[in-house]
């Protein structure tokens, strides 16, 4: 990262400035906009998010926002109702009354003096999903988003129902935003209503796992907010990015492929990062990207910036097995539509045990295969969406593969590039009502280290519908389709490719009800391979990005040193397994306010032998902000566990100011389980 000192445009910075809500609500935002735009307006671009402005995301808002502002626009950064130093309380994700909030924000930010009436919206993760949303209700002043690691289908593309099984992410990221929005507000911005806005905050609280658990299908709860269910409310242009290592790697290509705007998209090999932040690397001069993107649609600079390809996306080169690399070797390649008419299928059919090659020939016997994965299949399989920190990457596939069934090519005898979502379409019969299939392909070297290039999930009971699953009929025999997450990625000569299909992939994914034997037919099934020339001559005239840039961040200093640990554990004694995950930030201060905050996530998943009424998911946090005659801390618990016919969750918030609990509540709740 280049920080960059000298900017276009002089710029200042409004550190809390309210904005007002028909119901009298105030909403936090800071702002950094052009010294010249008081008599001289630009147009204006929110961000807007629950993370706490004033602390939490601070340094990163200081590398993006001033950068911004400093090439000509006004930049917002607004804290969601509920959160920071905004009034209210946040109770869910995605509710009607924050996207009316978003409205509203921008129908002030339209009408500020500094403002010039047009008006963007940006952000990775809930910042995306809020733009996207946002701008699918079509605001008056919205005239393009420019977003990054979202979704347009909150149900089976985000943390929640992957095919209808549930991710244990649905459990930390509600643990996580239980502990954000029960935090409190700033004293030195808003005074001593400090503590009676934290109150509100905890009387309201509560483990929003228990709504994501009452929704177990894809139903009206789910739909809302979600693009895909009509990609016509999308009128404005969109610039959109993702990651091979972050869990929102479709939305790019689905969004390319379904809407009818000026469009352009954005993969890399990042995890959940900013692609001019991104892990692994190599990261890009995104923000410079970004400006073009502004200065064409905000301001209407012929600049060039839908010349192109559609898609600009990182192919992967083969590499050892490992839970986090610091760069993934490759290239940029171009294509000029999604889909794209480079991209051509090559089907491998499952024969003799094997993966066929794709010559043509489709003859399969009509052979049998059985598996019932141990549930330790799924502890080396990273965590759904990688941070990169701390290394949350799928490890080596072999041990995997040791409790899967197994089909794989010969060796290769030339390159084989693909890009976009593989396919499994497989006959299958289980002994049980309710069964997952879980397929992976990966990428065998000679020496036989297994890497996991993608996956892809189903509940059975969902392979025609997800509206209204159905209970499969043990013994009966069923056609079904596994899309895989999309990938770019080379397979060299040599190397093999490998599909392994398990009954279970805990604790990525939560667990069936109990053991199924799944029976596998070869005849009629196959992988499908999205495969693309390595030799494209466009990808050679790809404008190349730039360094990446941004402005310094404000000094921090830390306190107490960071934590992160990774652990799998066994008892053979008992037969305890436990996957232990530990994110400390440590203790930090923000010179620039004196605000100083700690950050402690731990997430335990544990089980033992084949038992799968053992299964146990924890996420607990501690979050702790103070100054001077100042100090508070949040700790919350949520533990989730199952039987046969029923989730139960238990889950504890504690407050503590000076050392004193001030607040304490408990939850014992049950939630039948539907066919997951």
């Amino acid at each position: 990262m280049r920080y960059v000192d000298q900017l276009p445009c002089a710029i200042q910075e409004e550190k809390h400035v309210t904005i007002p809500m028909e119901d009298g609500v105030k909403l936090s935002a800071r702002i950094w906009r052009p010294t010249a735009s008081d008599a001289e307006p630009v147009p204006a671009v929110l961000e807007y998010i629950p993370y706490r402005k004033n602390d939490l995301t601070s340094t990163r808002d200081a590398i993006n926002h001033p950068y911004v502002a400093g090439h000509g626009y006004a930049c917002v950064r607004v804290d969601l109702r509920g959160t920071g130093e905004s009034e209210g309380v946040l109770l869910d994700e995605y509710l009607e009354q924050e996207q009316s909030d978003a409205e509203a924000v921008l129908a002030w930010m339209a009408e500020q003096p500094w403002c010039d009436g047009n008006t963007g919206m940006t952000g990775i993760s809930w910042g995306a999903f809020a733009a996207l949303q946002t701008a699918a209700r079509r605001p008056p002043s919205l005239r393009a988003i420019c977003i990054a690691s979202f979704t347009d289908d909150r149900y089976a593309d985000d943390m929640h129902y992957l095919g209808g099984a549930m991710l244990s992410d649905n459990l930390a990221e509600a643990g996580t935003m239980f502990a954000y929005a029960t935090c409190p507000p700033d004293p030195a911005v808003v005074g001593e209503r400090w503590r009676e806005m934290w109150r509100e905050r905890l009387d309201a609280a509560r483990p929003w796992v228990l709504e994501w658990l009452r929704h177990q299908q894809r139903d009206d709860y789910w739909r809302h907010a979600s693009l895909s269910e009509d990609y016509s409310a999308l009128r404005c242009p969109v610039l959109a990015s993702s990651g091979w290592a972050d869990g929102y790697s479709n939305a790019v290509t689905r969004l390319l492929s379904n809407v009818d705007v000026p469009r352009k998209g954005l993969i890399g090999p990042w995890s959940h990062k900013l692609p001019h932040l991104g892990e692994p690397g190599p990261a890009i001069g995104y923000l410079q990207e970004v400006v073009r993107w502004w200065d064409h649609w905000l301001k209407g600079v012929d600049n060039g910036v839908m010349d192109g390809p559609m898609l600009k996306a990182w192919m992967q080169e083969s590499v050892p097995p490992s839970t986090s690399y610091e760069e993934r070797p490759g290239r940029w390649v171009g294509e000029p539509s999604w889909p794209s008419p480079n991209i051509g299928e090559a089907v491998f059919p499952l024969r003799d045990g094997a993966l066929g090659m794709p010559d043509g020939s489709m003859e399969q016997e009509d052979r049998v295969r059985t598996v019932q994965s141990p549930l330790s299949v799924g502890q080396f399989a990273g965590k759904w969406a990688s941070y990169n920190a701390p290394p949350d990457l799928p490890y080596d596939q072999r041990e995997e593969d040791g409790g899967s069934l197994v089909f794989q090519t010969e060796p290769l005898p030339e390159r084989i590039e693909i890009l976009g979502a593989p396919v499994v379409v497989v006959e299958v019969a289980a002994d049980a009502p309710v069964a997952q299939v879980n397929v992976r392909l990966s990428d065998v070297a000679p020496d036989g280290r297994s890497t996991r290039v993608t996956y892809g999930v189903l509940n059975l009971t969902h392979r025609d519908r997800e509206e209204a699953p159905e209970a499969l009929e043990p013994g009966r025999r069923y056609r079904v389709r596994v899309p895989l997450h999309g990938v770019a990625q080379a397979f060299p000569p040599g190397h093999r490719i490998r599909l392994s299909l398990s009954t279970s992939y805990w604790p990525l994914v939560w667990p069936a009800p109990g053991p199924a034997l799944l029976s596998v037919y070869e005849k009629g099934s196959a992988l499908t391979l999205p495969v693309r020339p390595d030799d494209v001559p466009e990808d050679k005239a790809l404008r190349p990005f730039g360094e990446p840039e941004g402005c310094a961040p404000p000094a921090v200093t830390r306190l107490s040193e960071p934590e992160q640990a990774w652990t799998v554990s066994r008892d053979l004694v008992n037969y305890r397994s436990v996957l232990d995950i530990v994110k400390d930030r440590g203790l930090q201060r923000y010179e620039d306010n004196g605000i100083e905050t700690g950050l402690r996530a731990c997430e335990k998943y544990s089980w033992v032998g084949e038992d799968f009424g053992s299964v146990r998911g924890e996420s607990a946090w501690e979050m702790r902000f103070g100054r001077p005659g100042w100090d508070v801390r949040v700790e919350t618990r949520t533990v989730l566990t199952s039987d046969e016919d029923t989730f139960h969750v238990d889950a504890t918030l504690d407050g503590y100011e000076g050392g004193h609990r001030v607040f304490s509540r408990t939850w014992n709740e049950q939630i039948p389980r539907e066919n997951v």
